[in-house]
């Protein structure tokens, strides 16, 4: 596999940074791959904006910035109209279609994923939006098995929130195919 560059990026309390988390624990602990996981956020606890980048790649890895990314998860206006233009050409966005509204790029696959909406609809819990919208983005990445990133999740969320969380991470695989279709 070549170097692949996640970033995520919302606001506070969205549970991105702990996405990235996963993400990376998955493919170093679990699927045997060199990750680095770097991340920012504002001053606000909730709120502020917040960016979580993740680094996966066969081969060991010099430099852990992301620049262009290949991927872009996002879960807010200010964070697509700042870093859309970072997007590497030919590159995905994952978007959640309740908070962020995108705009024409014709070098990039955006993909809408009701992430917030869907927590909310199917497990009447908003704070796994996260979970949703990662499961999105392994099912249409493909960047690690889904098992794998399952382990990781299970593992690492709170305890007594495993079920919940593996429901959203599934519930997020099932909405990309179902988008797919349609794109």
């Amino acid at each position: 596999m070549a170097r692949v560059e996640i970033r995520f990026a919302g606001f506070g309390g969205q549970g991105l940074l702990l996405a990235g988390i996963m993400l990376g624990n998955a493919a170093s602990i679990r699927a045997g791959k060199n990750a680095a996981q770097t991340q920012s956020y504002g001053t606000e606890a909730r709120g502020g904006a917040s960016q979580c980048n993740v680094v996966i790649d066969d081969e060991p890895i010099t430099y852990v910035g992301v620049a262009r990314p290949d991927v872009f998860v996002c879960m807010s206006q200010e964070a697509y109209d700042k870093l859309i233009g970072d997007l590497k050409e030919g590159g995905m966005v994952f978007y959640d279609t309740g908070l962020v509204k995108i705009k024409e790029i014709p070098a990039a696959k955006q993909i809408p994923i009701p992430a917030t909406k869907t927590a909310l609809d199917a497990l009447d819990r908003k704070i796994v939006a996260n979970m949703v919208i990662l499961g999105s983005v392994i099912e249409g990445t493909r960047v690690l098995d889904a098992d794998t990133v399952r382990s990781s999740i299970k593992d690492n969320v709170p305890e007594g929130t495993e079920d919940l969380n593996l429901k959203a991470f599934d519930e997020g695989r099932r909405l990309y195919r179902e988008v797919a279709n349609r794109l």
